[in-house]
């Protein structure tokens, strides 16, 4: 769940078996899909396309089902599937963004509605939310990289990246949104290719929660996350 702490706000949530994985891997492909046909089939010129892809594979989703979705593209028959985002609260008054593709909007709003109210929370108005967000790019490598936290300070300055922390587990980068792709290229020429890569919604103020707000915070996520059309879901939760 995004949100619930710096490490887990730039992972993506994987199945827990081979019917979950197997919804990640149609969710993925729809991004790859939608990004190839809205820009050039080639990664190398279409960042979009390339996160998509980065993304994909770090979920091992098979190259043959990369180039598939990619290749779904150019039919005449592919679905016009529309980015939105929806807002609300979840239980203990928790802020939720979600990022859905879908091909019929009219069936998206209520099923997520429907989702926010069988779980204790509320769906909110577009904006209703979004302002106690900050919107940026996450760049994670992990500490086995081999990087002292002076030589990344060195690489992602050169870079012009905004931020970096460090943890036991690694470094995350931070960048504003509109210099991912290029911070992202730069960082991948120094270090190679990141663990995870992803544009997110990191929370203006965390909450911290009790145990028993937060399980419920995380049936609402994996709610949602169940949802065909939805793609991401970020919460405040620290």
């Amino acid at each position: 769940m995004s949100g619930h702490s710096k490490w887990h706000n730039i992972q993506h949530k994987k199945g827990a078996n081979d019917a979950a994985r197997s919804g990640l891997f149609t969710k993925l492909a729809r991004e790859i899909t939608m990004a190839a046909k809205l820009g050039d089939k080639n990664p190398d010129n279409n960042p979009r396309l390339r996160l998509a892809v980065l993304n994909a594979r770090k979920n091992s989703m098979p190259n043959d089902n990369i180039k598939r979705a990619i290749e779904k593209a150019s039919g005449a028959n592919t679905e016009n599937y529309v980015a939105v985002r929806y807002e609300g609260y979840g239980p203990g008054a928790v802020p939720v963004i979600v990022e859905a593709l879908t091909d019929n909007p009219r069936r998206t709003v209520p099923e997520i509605r429907n989702i926010f109210a069988k779980n204790g929370g509320n769906m909110g108005e577009e904006g209703s939310v979004v302002f106690m967000f900050t919107r940026a790019g996450q760049i994670f490598y992990p500490a086995s990289i081999g990087k002292t936290e002076d030589e990344m300070m060195e690489i992602i300055m050169d870079a012009n990246a905004d931020n970096l922390e460090t943890s036991e587990e690694g470094f995350i980068i931070t960048t504003k949104p509109d210099d991912f792709m290029t911070v992202q290229k730069a960082l991948n020429d120094k270090l190679g290719e990141p663990e995870s890569a992803e544009l997110t919604w990191i929370p203006n103020m965390p909450m911290d929660l009790d145990e028993e707000t937060y399980a419920k915070i995380e049936k609402l996520v994996d709610a949602l996350d169940d949802n065909d059309d939805v793609q991401k879901v970020f919460t405040a939760a620290a």
